[in-house]
């Protein structure tokens, strides 16, 4: 029995797991049939898999938003490329529910709970550019995001 036990615990306690995180790809839009393209993650975080030395899908990072503070500043960011300002209303993603609910276009902004980013052009599916302030590590980055779960709002409206 003292085996038994002992058997069970070094299974059950040495086997590695082998639990991985489910990850969308998508190619790059700019390539062409004869290009060598590489592989970019859904979430545009990271360049995956590339095929060749032309093209480049990395995500781009830029400046960061004029008047905007330097912690939680996605919808101060938002605020700045929709109307070329920090808007201090704006700064509180929430508050960009109020804008009325629109189709996905150019220029609308994706609004969920604690964040929210502007989509510049349509990549296919649910993957937009989008411009999206404090997208991790207090950057401000132009990657390909899914819009899934996102309420799209017209903030011109």
């Amino acid at each position: 029995m003292k085996y038994l036990i002992t058997a069970i615990f070094v299974v059950l306690f040495l086997v590695p797991a082998e639990a991985r995180h489910r990850q969308h790809y998508v190619p790059d839009p700019n390539c062409g049939f004869f290009q060598t393209c590489p592989l970019v993650s859904a979430r545009g975080l990271r360049i995956v898999k590339a095929m060749g030395g032309m093209g480049s899908a990395a995500p781009q990072i830029v400046a960061h938003p004029a008047g905007c503070p330097a912690r939680a500043f996605c919808g101060c960011g938002a605020a700045v490329r929709v109307f070329g300002q920090p808007v201090r209303s704006l700064w509180l993603a929430a508050n960009w529910y109020r804008f009325p609910r629109t189709s996905p276009a150019p220029g609308t902004v994706a609004v969920r709970r604690h964040h929210v980013f502007v989509l510049e052009q349509h990549l296919g599916g649910s993957i937009w550019l989008a411009y999206d302030a404090n997208s991790g590590r207090h950057a401000t980055r132009i990657h390909a995001r899914s819009i899934s779960g996102y309420v799209i709002v017209q903030p011109r409206a």
